[in-house]
């Protein structure tokens, strides 16, 4: 295992409540990184546990060659869904389309435009594959239903969630968005919850989390039709739901908030800015707007623990303002504590490596401060970066991974000088985040799933 210098950060990547370092030695942290439920091989949402995107335990290869491929196999059909790894199993979700739209687009005027013109038909594939061949242990295959969205969205854009007893995934279309969870060990359905239409013209996206005895759910939606919500983890049944006056599809996930008050979930929306809900009943304990709601944004990057009672998230879209937000939450107020806004992600989300925040925006910026105070360090131009980024960047620790659009994997140094470590060509276009495990970094990219280590 690493060493490294020990921070408040470092605890908090743990998901633990805070602790003084003075009273943790740096032994003591180790004992506790292993004592964590996989914490050492388990990444079991996007961007993993609790959305950090880190794996301290891992040692990955800087830069990347060749001889770091462990294997890499075809995926079925297309899907911007990340994988998720618990155990010795990888989880991810596809959708094969129909060879012909379902419908053709109405010409002229949208008036009288019939409710799912120019939608394809999809048949999603839960796939389940073994963590050191890449062998499919098994797939499941659902009914097929019209999808419609973005050019750059997917029918299969959602990330499941897991555990050791469920793994869960969502699938969504203008008609019914779905979740349902499966036995990690051959695929079969334990449950299924219908959650009523998806009301957003960029089509489904947004990726479960397992909290507890819980899966939550981001379901804010256009002209406020969506909600917040949680579903028994057992049963699929609602536990809860929170009322939203959302004006756009998000695809945020959100994270958790531990500190000495108890746990909140933190969700990030552009009308409402910061949200902390109860994660037990779903009550909204601080709700904040702090974005700019005169233009059209959208959340689609996920909040992310910056010591233990920072979060920051950001908002934006394409060419209107950006922001990156820093903020503390004091009872039941949000405190604003630093913002940025040039060379925001709009897709890609923020990654925290201990005592450093690092952004790396869509077209290739990347941006280093202190995550406590939002003090710049760098901002420079990522050499090589061919196209856009749509995946959020990861690391081990020690450096930094992100996967532009062509599939090139690029490694930075987590560090306050920008030192550029190098790139490798997967020559398969990718929009999603890798995982980590066991000293392995995964890559779905468009036809393939790679194993890096």
């Amino acid at each position: 295992m690493k060493t490294q210098p020990c921070s408040l950060a470092d605890l908090t990547l743990l998901g633990q409540r805070s602790y003084p370092v003075r009273l943790v030695p740096c032994v003591a942290i180790a004992i506790l990184v292993s004592s964590v439920a996989g914490a050492d091989e388990n990444w079991p949402r996007l961007r993993g546990a609790n959305n950090t995107g880190v794996m301290q335990s891992a040692e990955l290869p800087a830069p990347v060659k060749q001889d770091n491929i462990l294997w890499q196999v075809d995926i079925p059909g297309k899907g911007h869904s990340s994988p998720v790894v618990w155990g010795d199993r990888i989880f991810l979700l596809t959708s094969i389309a129909d060879e012909q739209p379902s419908s053709a687009p109405t010409k002229g005027k949208k008036k009288g435009r019939k409710k799912g013109a120019g939608a394809s038909a999809f048949s999603w594939v839960a796939l389940c594959l073994d963590r050191e061949t890449g062998k499919t242990l098994w797939k499941k295959e659902f009914p097929k239903k019209n999808f419609k969205g973005h050019r750059y969205n997917s029918a299969a854009s959602s990330t499941p969630a897991v555990d050791e007893k469920r793994v869960v995934f969502t699938r969504g279309t203008a008609d019914m968005l779905t979740m349902f969870a499966l036995s990690p060990e051959d695929g079969s359905e334990l449950w299924s919850t219908d959650l009523g239409p998806v009301n957003g013209g960029h089509g489904y996206g947004a990726s479960p989390m397992l909290h507890g005895d819980l899966v939550v759910l981001n379901n804010d939606q256009e002209k406020q039709s969506g909600n917040l919500l949680a579903v028994h983890a057992d049963t699929g049944k609602v536990a809860w739901t929170v009322e939203r006056r959302s004006q756009r599809i998000s695809y945020s996930v959100p994270c958790v908030y531990d500190d000495e008050e108890g746990e909140r979930l933190i969700f990030t929306n552009w009308q409402h800015g910061f949200t902390a809900v109860d994660p037990q009943t779903g009550n909204v304990i601080a709700d904040k707007s702090v974005f700019n709601t005169e233009t059209n944004e959208r959340a689609i990057s996920s909040p992310v623990m910056a010591g233990p009672d920072l979060v920051i998230g950001t908002c934006g879209f394409t060419s209107n303002p950006k922001h990156c937000v820093a903020m503390r939450l004091e009872g039941s107020e949000w405190k604003e504590i630093w913002r940025i806004e040039r060379n925001v992600p709009h897709i890609p989300s923020v990654l925290v490596v201990g005592e450093l925040a690092f952004l790396i925006d869509d077209s290739g910026i990347g941006t280093c401060v202190t995550a406590a105070t939002g003090e710049e360090h760098w901002r420079e131009r990522l050499p090589n970066v061919q196209g856009k980024i749509f995946g959020s960047p990861v690391s081990d620790g020690s450096h930094i991974y992100f996967v532009d659009e062509s599939g090139v994997v690029h490694s930075i140094a987590a560090s306050k000088e920008f030192q550029p470590v190098g790139q490798f060509e997967l020559k398969d276009g990718c929009q999603t985040t890798p995982a980590i495990s066991q000293d392995t970094l995964f890559v779905r990219s468009a036809s393939k799933l790679t194993a890096i280590r």
